[in-house]
C-alpha cells in the first residue's frame, strides 16, 4: 500500500503573520522593503518577495528577513536555495524555532529525512508553546514514518520498526500504525501486529479500514484463531485495495 506523506505548513504561516509587527525595530528602509516583500509573499509573488528581501538584506542582515526569503524560495520550489538561506537564518539566530522548522520541511522535501528529523527535534529543545510543540511533533511523526518505511524497503526491518515506533510516540499517526502492523506481520510478531492495527483503526483519519483489518486477519490466522481471522478478512474485503488479498486469505481458511 502506498502511503502519502505531507508536511503541514501552517506553522510557517503562523510565523509569517507574527513577523509583520516587527519591521518597526529594523532600519527604516530595510523595514519598508521587508513589509513590501511580505505583501508579495502573501499575494503569491514569491520571487518578487525574494527580490525585496535581497534589497533589505543589503541594508540589514536580520534573521527575520532571511527567514521570509527562505520561505519564499521554498514556496517557489527552489529548495536548494531555500536550504542555504534557512541555514543562514539559524546561524543568525540559533534560538529561532521557525527557522529550524522551515529548514526541516525543506530537508524533508529534498529527501534528507535524517536532517529533517534533526531540525524538528531541535525545535523541541527551544521552550516552545504547546500549540507549536504539537505541530512539530506531527512533523516528526511524518518524518519518522517516511524514514521507517524506507528502511524496511531497504531490508532493515529492525531499524524500520524502531523509526515507526518513534513516529507513533510523537503523534498517533494512522499511517505509521498501519506500517507498523505490516512490519510486525512480516516478522511474525502477531500480538504486536494486532495492537498496531487496532491503533490504526482507533486513530484513523487518512487511511482506509482494509489494511488494519487485513493485517489483523493474518495475525489471527497465524495465532490459530480462524473465527476471528474470518471476521477480520470479511471486514477487509470491503476495501478495494485489500479485497483480493483478503479473499485469498479467507479462502485459505476453509
Amino acid at each position: 500500500m502506498m502511503v502519502k506523506f505531507k508536511i503541514p505548513y501552517f506553522f510557517l504561516f503562523i510565523m509569517f503573520v507574527s513577523f509583520t509587527a516587527f519591521a518597526q525595530d529594523m532600519n527604516s528602509e530595510a523595514g519598508k522593503l521587508f513589509n513590501e516583500g511580505n505583501a508579495k509573499l502573501k499575494a503569491g509573488n514569491y520571487m518578487g518577495a525574494v527580490a525585496d528581501y535581497d534589497k533589505a538584506l543589503k541594508i540589514e542582515k536580520d534573521y527575520r528577513i532571511l527567514y521570509q526569503k527562505g520561505v519564499s524560495l521554498k514556496k517557489a520550489g527552489k529548495l536548494e536555495e531555500a536550504k542555504v538561506t534557512l541555514e543562514e537564518t539559524v546561524k543568525a539566530n540559533k534560538d529561532f524555532e521557525g527557522g529550524y522548522n522551515a529548514l526541516g520541511g525543506v530537508y524533508f522535501s529534498l529527501g534528507d529525512i535524517n536532517a529533517a528529523i534533526a531540525n524538528f527535534e531541535k525545535v523541541l529543545t527551544l521552550g516552545i508553546n504547546a500549540k507549536v510543540k504539537n505541530a512539530i511533533k506531527k512533523n516528526l511523526s511524518l518524518a519518522y514514518t517516511k524514514l521507517g518505511t524506507q528502511q524496511i524497503k531497504d531490508g532493515n526491518s529492525e531499524k524500520g520498526i524502531e523509526s515507526l515506533k518513534k513516529a507513533v510516540e510523537n503523534n498517533n499517526y494512522d499511517a505509521a500504525f498501519l506500517a507498523l502492523s505490516k512490519a510486525y506481520s512480516e516478522n511474525g510478531k502477531w500480538d504486536e501486529c494486532i495492537a498496531a492495527a487496532d491503533n490504526a483503526l482507533k486513530y484513523r483519519s487518512g487511511i482506509g479500514k482494509g489494511g488494519p483489518y487485513y493485517y489483523m486477519g493474518v495475525a489471527y490466522k497465524n495465532k490459530g484463531d480462524n473465527a476471528k481471522a474470518e471476521e477480520m478478512f470479511n471486514q477487509a474485503k470491503a476495501d478495494a485495495t485489500y479485497k483480493k488479498l483478503a479473499e485469498y486469505e479467507f479462502g485459505s481458511l476453509k
